[in-house]
């Protein structure tokens, strides 16, 4: 069954586990004890990290979101929430339901973990809190631990800062109506408004100051999530979501901030706290202090394995001071931006798989981007470029665990990107052990623009670089037994909102064939969403971009 249009996208509405305050909050500006003045959905639902038998259901209660206190306007006082999921989306199969809590210190966040379903199935679901009932949003449990099964459609997204645009690639991501989204991070971020300005001037701002308290945070993440295109992203599929730099502040490494902070870690603490809160995740994420387990593995039949990495948490601190460097450190093997917990989790993972497609879900750019077209390499530190031999092991960890197909995803650097992986950079000739594929970003940095030639000026002396596009938007895949189809979706611009949607390049990976085979080409702004494939190689004048530092 298909949700319909009217049912996802429009409808505005029909009719738990908190962790501890970790900051003093400000009193409310109009506390009351009294019934709910106003509709509390105005944040939406969302669900996640779905499981054969069982996922997550996620809402939040807040009648003024933007609240400078972060707790949305509420109540002080315990709000009981009935839960209801059903096996169609007008709710005539009701299949579970059930009471929860919205607790006032974990600022009315509910998050529902069910078990004991069918798997392999769709699931509708929504929320009531008093007189008012929520929007309604379909999930799905995974197929059984020993089914291949026939194919998954999967998008992946990353980066989306909301003073530099409209959200219009979420709505057409859930136009889609994909079976899976990973969010690869940089989900919201920390800046005060105008701090961080697109090259054509941000079309709308941000809410409250830099992001350093609880408060501070909870607000900006129901600034983020009132967006009806987010919410309809979050409402369309399950979602599995890993932050990065900018859900705590740039650049951020372990307990070591960009510049020298006092007080990060209480930061680092509070922004994990509000992450939880508004994010469809298990109870076994919840945060303690500073600490918040992320990493985790969600399978799909074994068809795939999606391996969720933390590249940020336990990282060794950017060398040389960060940036686009020629620095010794970016070669000590030493240095891990899993650290080795986290390393061997994965490789155990390798070596355990029986899946037909293993996929790391992570953040930062995994192939080597040599950004020099001399001798001496110029790297940059915040990738996994800074972590040369960590990039070696874990490479090295799925050729010997002879993982089938080894696909890296990841997010951050604002471009599509396609490049293919090797065990020795510096050969051209030498063998592609695996595929990495690249989104750009919602909206971060702002319009951006087509390259015609589909190339980089670094692939020049960097032949594994196989794709590049300056614009906006999202990866849309196919899985199926015999392949993984890739389809770089893009929007022409996002200063205004309402952008359409054409698919700029297709590239398919074969099963046990890794690396890129393009499949089709479509540099054509006019092309619809619908129009499924689209590439192009050539050369272009690029202006070097890298994230904000």
């Amino acid at each position: 069954m298909s949700i319909s249009r009217r049912t996802l996208l429009l409808s505005s509405a029909a009719g738990a586990a908190g962790a501890t305050t970790l900051w003093p909050l400000a009193a409310s500006a109009a506390p009351h004890r009294g019934p709910l003045r106003a509709d509390p959905f105005t944040l939406g639902v969302a669900s996640g990290d779905p499981e054969p038998d069982g996922f997550v259901l996620w809402t939040r209660l807040a009648t003024d979101p933007l609240a400078e206190d972060g707790l949305g306007g509420m109540p002080d006082r315990t709000i009981p929430v009935t839960w209801e999921l059903a096996a169609d989306e007008r709710f005539r199969r009701v299949v579970r339901r059930g009471v929860t809590a919205a607790r006032p210190a974990s600022a009315h966040a509910v998050h529902v973990e069910l078990h004991g379903l069918l798997p392999g199935r769709e699931y509708f679901y929504r929320f009531h809190a008093e007189r008012y009932t929520s929007p309604v949003g379909r999930t799905r449990t995974t197929p059984p631990p020993w089914v291949l099964g026939g194919s998954l459609a999967m998008s992946f997204v990353s980066c989306s800062q909301y003073e530099h645009g409209y959200f219009t690639a979420y709505r057409r991501l859930a136009e889609d109506e994909p079976e899976l989204i990973l969010h690869l991070g940089d989900y919201q971020y920390e800046y005060q408004a105008g701090v961080y300005v697109a090259a054509t001037g941000n079309p709308r701002d941000h809410q409250g100051p830099e992001t350093v308290t609880l408060a501070n945070y909870r607000q900006r993440h129901a600034q983020y999530k009132a967006d009806p295109d987010l919410q309809a992203a979050h409402a369309v599929a399950p979602w599995a979501v890993v932050f990065d730099d900018h859900e705590i502040e740039n650049n951020w490494a372990d307990e070591v901030p960009e510049q020298p902070d006092p007080t990060f870690l209480a930061r680092r603490a509070a922004a994990f706290q509000a992450y939880y809160e508004n994010m469809p995740l298990r109870r076994t994420s919840i945060p303690r202090g500073i600490d918040m387990q992320l990493y985790r593995r969600l399978r799909w039949g074994r068809l795939a394995n999606f391996h969720m990495l933390d590249t940020r948490q336990f990282r060794d601190d950017q060398g040389c001071g960060d940036g686009y460097k020629d620095c010794p450190a970016a070669i000590d093997p030493a240095r891990s931006i899993t650290g080795a917990e986290q390393e061997a989790w994965l490789l155990d993972g390798f070596h355990r798989s029986t899946a037909r497609w293993d996929i790391l879900g992570q953040q930062v750019f995994f192939g080597q981007r040599d950004n020099n077209a001399g001798p001496q390499k110029v790297l940059s530190m915040d990738s996994w470029d800074g972590y040369q031999a960590s990039r070696q092991r874990i490479t090295q960890g799925w050729v010997d665990a002879h993982v089938r197909n080894p696909v890296v995803l990841t997010g951050d650097v604002h471009a599509h990107w396609a490049d293919e992986l090797k065990l020795d950079y510096d050969d051209p000739t030498s063998k592609t052990v695996g595929t990495e594929l690249v989104c750009s970003s919602i909206t971060s940095t702002g319009d951006g623009a087509d390259v015609p030639s589909g190339t980089h000026p670094w692939a020049a002396w960097n032949p594994h670089l196989k794709f590049y596009n300056n614009q906006r938007g999202y990866v849309r895949t196919r899985i199926t037994p015999d392949s993984l189809t890739a389809d770089f979706v893009v929007l022409p611009y996002v200063s205004t909102a309402g952008a359409p949607a054409h698919t700029r390049a297709s590239f398919v990976i074969e099963d046990r064939v890794p690396g890129l085979h393009q499949v089709a080409d479509n540099p054509t702004p006019g092309a619809t969403l619908r129009s499924k494939s689209t590439e192009d190689l050539g050369a272009a004048t690029v202006r070097q971009e890298t994230e904000r530092p």
